[in-house]
């Protein structure tokens, strides 16, 4: 049997029709159902998980394979594959800061381009920046030279920057509606993010003749 982690959210309707296209299909209607583990007839069953714990639990063979956004994937730092890109749930992770502010301000002069090692130096101190994705930002902001507080927030992101708790923020953008709505700017782009099947890598290999057809049929 296999065993699927699958998102609640906004990528769990698109992940179950690829998914029943496979020929897997839960027993029970998911928007619904509060089980947390659903058949899906003799040969596999749904684990519904958050977005964010989907690749722990894939990583550690609780579930063979599951479905979530890239930014987790590289978020978590799990050892998995990651063979299809669904190409649903298309977003962005965003560098964003208040309109007028000094990191809206390096945005528009360098094209929206990455913030600048200076930038600390303008503000005398190292750049306050909150978010739900510490690993990626501190990667991101070190490449560039960029002296960073990171402020890991599990809520409202964006109340951060408007509040003045932080100068920035780096979050999932899909629309830029809530961004705009709450006078905040896209400063940089840092990761193109979608929907990605991720696979236990033991799971690959001692169940190869349940896997192989699934991932050529979800491909």
């Amino acid at each position: 049997m296999l065993t699927v982690a699958l998102p609640k959210g906004r990528l769990q309707r698109p992940a179950l029709e690829r998914f029943a296209r496979a020929g897997i299909t839960p027993e029970e209607d998911l928007a619904s159902t509060r089980r947390l583990i659903v058949p899906a007839g003799a040969s596999a069953r749904f684990v519904i998980l958050k977005d964010s714990d989907v690749p722990l639990y894939v990583e550690r063979g609780t579930a063979d394979l599951g479905v979530c956004g890239l930014d987790q994937v590289l978020e978590s730092a799990a050892d998995l594959l990651a063979p299809v890109d669904f190409g649903f749930g298309n977003c962005r992770l965003c560098l964003a800061a208040p309109r007028g502010s000094k990191v809206a301000e390096e945005a528009a002069q360098d094209g929206l381009a990455a913030a600048r090692p200076s930038l600390g130096v303008e503000l005398g101190r190292s750049l306050r920046v909150a978010t739900k994705y510490p690993r990626l930002s501190a990667r991101w902001f070190g490449q560039r030279g960029v002296p960073v507080d990171l402020v890991h927030l599990s809520g409202s992101v964006e109340l951060a920057a408007v509040c003045g708790l932080t100068d920035a923020i780096v979050d999932l953008v899909e629309t830029g509606r809530t961004l705009e709505e709450n006078g905040l700017v896209i400063a940089a782009e840092l990761l193109a993010v979608s929907a990605r099947l991720v696979v236990n890598r033991a799971a690959y290999r001692l169940k190869v003749e349940e896997l192989l057809p699934l991932l050529e049929a979800l491909g």
